[in-house]
This record gives structure tokens, sequence and C-alpha cells, in this order.
């Protein structure tokens, strides 16, 4: 079975893949009757030596994404996968030589296509008196023993183009390049490691891996590598990549060695997360650096793909200072990243976190009376939660993921944990800061976050007063924050209906001559709040996403906030019983 594609047409992917690049680059141009992308610029890079490279498409951004003042010329793409027709190569070189650049150096892979059709086209233009210089670049470090082919052509050109276009924008001559950039390609070596094949539009992926097996050492054609090996950590496969490709037993190896100075790129052959290309990064330098390497620079992105492979290369390339100034030359290559240019290894990458604000001292003594009631309560409430955790999860189930009796289980459990660690603070306002602060540590999901803004927002009335109008505000201060946050309204179907009810009660504690009989009240309302879910249409939160946003059971994070009044109230009332 052939994999899916957004493609026009299989035959015409290759000329709408590159028309659609130029359409949305004004910098580029097509070359009318060929599949050539040229500098839009062209005519000023007159007395200067042109730089064209190219190859198969399937690549992307290789090769048109790095055309540009500083980099590429121009570009000559074939089929997916395929070399260039030499006719083309030939009208890019006539092309370039008419507005009169000095000389023209193709950079060429070392495929046997590319360098036959790039040769060929070489010597055309030689005999029309076009000078004309080619460089086949091969940084393939998979091979142990070189066969008559030699290294294969990969990511590693890229920095190729780059030196030679910051060499081409300075001036330099055609000789000179080509000098430069054939020693620059002696420093260099890449490895590819893939979880699995790319397909071809119309075609079946070229090769089949089992689910715990990796090809290592491959090409970007889509073909086997050298190895297969076990799935690992990321850190095991880029630990045996970088063995592997400065082994000096390896005879393509790159002579990398503790003390020398490298530009590390690594490349996303085209479908790996851009998770996963962090993580291989971050493995990756700190592998290098573990061995003694400098890393000088880090380009980490999508430079030369496989189409959708999801797999990567690592390319280290030997530098020093001279060197490093045409890497970090300016260039105007779309697909070029903006690349810091300072050392990566030696930057101190941690900042120390900001000290906690200093808490004012708790007004009533730890252990006093105040104390051991908020031990009460919260003991009452995480029992209350644990022993609901299997109701609230099979109500989830109906409107979610079916874990918020498993989340609100987590908290209590947290809660039990600070409990025996010591007394909790007498002070309402320190009590519920420091809370909200373990709830969004230890909860987790959008309940940890709901209940801590409720949490830190209704500690903020309680600095000054604990009285029941203060706690009446309390509770306002924190419905508007969750409100304001969690774009939710009463009626919507969530834990705030059942707290709204609840709150809409308390406002009677503002009013002279109240008392706590006003909370049984309060509870009651938000029992009946969250038992009238149960026929409303769901506004906000993960059910309000359904085909069918009704349901018939009552949102379980509005039977949370009940059971979590309701343990407060028996908790109360049994202290004044």
């Amino acid at each position: 079975m052939t994999s899916k594609k957004l493609v026009n047409s299989v035959a015409g992917c290759a000329d709408d893949a590159l028309a659609g690049l130029v359409a949305c680059n004004p910098n580029l141009q097509l070359l009318q009757g060929h599949r050539v992308a040229l500098r839009s610029d062209l005519d000023s890079l007159k007395g200067q030596v042109a730089l064209l490279s190219g190859g198969g498409s399937g690549h992307e951004p290789a090769h048109a994404g790095f055309i540009g003042k500083g980099m590429l010329t121009g570009v000559i793409a074939g089929a997916v996968f395929t070399s260039p027709a030499v006719g083309s190569i030939l009208a890019a070189i006539r092309a370039v030589a008419q507005v009169g650049t000095v000389g023209t150096l193709l950079i060429v892979k070392n495929y046997t296509g590319d360098r036959l059709n790039f040769g060929l086209a070489r010597e055309q233009a030689r005999a029309e008196g076009i000078p004309v210089e080619m460089v086949v670049i091969g940084d393939d470090s998979a091979f142990t023993v070189l066969k008559k082919a030699g290294k294969r052509g990969l990511c590693g050109t890229v920095l190729i183009h780059k030196v030679a276009g910051a060499l081409a924008e300075a001036g330099a001559g055609l000789e000179e390049i080509t000098d430069r950039v054939s020693e620059v390609a002696k420093a260099m070596g890449t490895l590819g490691v893939s979880l699995s094949s790319c397909s071809v539009p119309g075609s079946k992926p070229t090769f089949e891996l089992s689910a715990d097996e990796v090809e290592l050492g491959l090409g970007i054609h889509g073909e086997a590598g050298v190895h297969r090996i076990k799935m690992a950590t990321a850190d095991e496969i880029v630990a045996l990549m970088l063995d592997h490709m400065t082994s000096s037993s390896n005879v393509s190896h790159v002579p990398v060695r503790s003390g020398s100075s490298v530009v590390l790129m690594v490349n996303n052959l085209g479908g790996l997360s851009f998770l996963e290309l962090g993580i291989i990064a971050e493995a990756a330098v700190r592998s290098l650096e573990g061995r003694g390497v400098k890393i000088a620079r880090a380009l980490v992105g999508t430079f030369m793909s496989a189409l959708d492979m999801p797999g990567i290369s690592l390319t280290l390339l030997l530098v020093d200072e001279p060197l490093l100034k045409l890497i970090d030359a300016e260039t105007t290559a779309s697909a070029w990243p903006n690349v810091a240019k300072v050392s990566v290894t030696g930057r101190k990458r941690c900042r120390a976190a900001p000290a906690k604000p200093l808490e004012a001292p708790d007004s009533t003594a730890a252990g006093g009376a105040a104390s051991k009631q908020m031990v009460l309560v919260l003991e009452r409430v995480c029992a209350t939660l644990l022993g609901l955790e299997e109701r609230l999860n099979a109500l989830d189930r109906a409107a979610g993921d079916g874990d918020c009796g498993t989340t609100h289980s987590c908290a209590a459990r947290a809660i039990q944990g600070w409990l025996k660690e010591g007394p909790p603070p007498a002070s309402p306002a320190q009590l519920l800061s420091k809370l909200a602060l373990l709830l969004l540590e230890k909860m987790g999901g959008s309940s940890g976050a709901l209940y801590g803004l409720f949490l830190t927002a209704a500690a903020q009335p309680l600095k000054a007063k604990t009285d029941l109008p203060a706690w009446s505000a309390a509770m306002d201060a924190g419905l508007e924050a969750m409100q304001k946050y969690g774009k939710a309204a009463p009626g919507d179907r969530t834990m705030l209906d059942s707290l709204w009810a609840a709150g809409q009660e308390l406002q009677a504690w503002k009013s002279p001559g109240a008392n706590l009989q006003i909370l049984s009240k309060a509870v009651k309302s938000a029992e009946a709040a969250a038992e009238a879910t149960r026929n409303m249409e769901a506004g906000a939160g993960r059910a309000s996403y359904l085909s069918s946003a009704r349901l018939d059971q009552p949102d379980p994070g509005a039977v949370a906030a009940a059971a979590i009044l309701r343990a407060v109230l028996e908790v109360l009332q049994s202290q004044d019983a």
C-alpha cells in the first residue's frame, strides 16, 4: 500500500514544490523551461563566482532553500531522488555566465547520477568557453571499508554551500574557492540513523524495520544503512553514532578527538518531531563535550531531508577561526538558521532561580488550636477525595479521559505527605498560599491549575483580616480568578458551578450578625448545583469538545468541589459541638 501524500500528481510534485518555494520567496526566480531556481538579483553578480548545486527533489529545504547572498547562486532540481537533467544544468550554467560572472563552481553530492550529469554539463559548458569547476562532496562516515563509489554526499554538503558562498561574496576567485572547499570537505563527516524508511510519492516504503530496530548509516534516498541495531535511548544511539563517526578503525571517520573544535549539525531527516530533535541535540552536545570536544557552533533543524524519514543525521566539521568566520558570514538564504556567533561550549546554560520572597511570620504559633483545626479539616478533605476516586473517574470517562478521581487522589496524597512534615501555617492566608503551590506542583492537569488559581487569589483578602466577611471576600476572589483564566461561567457544567453556588450563599457573611450556619446552606447549594450539572450542556472544559455535549451524569469536578466543601463543614460542625 502506497503512503498518502498531499500532492497534485506524482509526476508533477517536484515542479510544484519548487514553484511553491519561489512563489513565496521574492529573492528567487525560476528559469523558464527548466526545473532551475536562481537568485532574482542575478544581474548584481557580475564579476563574482557563481555557485550552483542541486540533485534530486525530496531533500527540502535543500537545495533551493540555500539560495541567497552568501550562499548558492542557483540550484537544479531533479525529480524525487533523481539526478537533474544535463540540459537543465547546462541552462543554469549559461544563465549565470550571461550576467558576467567570472566562473561557476558546481557543488555536487557523491552519487553516480549527479556526478555523471553535472560532469557532462560541465564539459559541455567548458567546450563553450565558460570556466566551470566541480567539487564532489562525500561526507558519509558510515562505511568502515570504502568501496569504489566512495563516500556518499549527505547533509555536510550544506556547510560547503555556506563556506563557498562566503568566499564568493568576499570576491575570491574560482580556483581559490574550489581548492578551499575541497580541503574543508576532507575535515567533515556525517552519519544518519532512522526509525523507519521514507516513502516516495506513489510508492511503498523502501525498506521495513521491526518495532525494536533502528537503521544506522543510511543515505538520504531511503536506501538501507550499514547496520541494523536494536532500539535504544536517545543518549545510547547518539553515543553509538559518535563512536562510529570518530573511530580511527573506521576508514570513513572524521578525525575528531579531545581538544578538537567542531561545528555540529543536528539534521532532521524529515519526519522526526521537534521534541525528539531537541533531545538528540542535547545528547549530542553532552556526549561531545564529555569527550573533550569543543562545540564552536551548533545548528539544529531540517537542512537536508529524505522526504518523511523519521530520523536524524549528525555532521561534524573540524574548524579553526578563519573557517568559523566563513560559517558566520551573513547570508540571505531562507533555510540557513540564525546561528549565534559564539561558542556553544563554555557558555553558562543555567541561571540561578530567583529566591522565594520572605514570608511574613505566622501570627499564630504553630501547633495552636487554629493549626490543629486546619489539620483536621485537611485530613477530612483528603480522606473524602481518596474515597471518591473511583466514582470521579467513572463520571469523567463520559466526558473526559477518566482521570478526575486519580488527579484529586494525587492531590490528597500530596497534602497528606505535606502534613506529615509538620503542622501547617495557622495563618489562613499562608495556608491557602502553601496549598496552592503544593497543588500546582503535585496535582497536575487543569484541575491543579484551577485549584491553584482559586487558592492563590483567595489568600489575598485573608492577609488583613480573617473574619467571616473576609472569608466571603476570599471566595469571591477565588471565583473571579477561576473565571478570568479558566474562561468558564456558571452553567457551563464545570467545578465552578458548585463553587459559585456556595459563593452566592456566603455573601450573607458580609452582613452584620452572620454566623457559621451560613456555611451549611452554602454546602447544600453546592451539592444541588453539582447534581444540576447532570442536565447541563457543557460550555467549557474538555466535555465541551464532545460531538454531543449534553451528558446524563453530573460533572466530576463539580461533585469533587461540593464534596470538599461538605468535608470542611463536617469538621467545623464537630468542633462546635
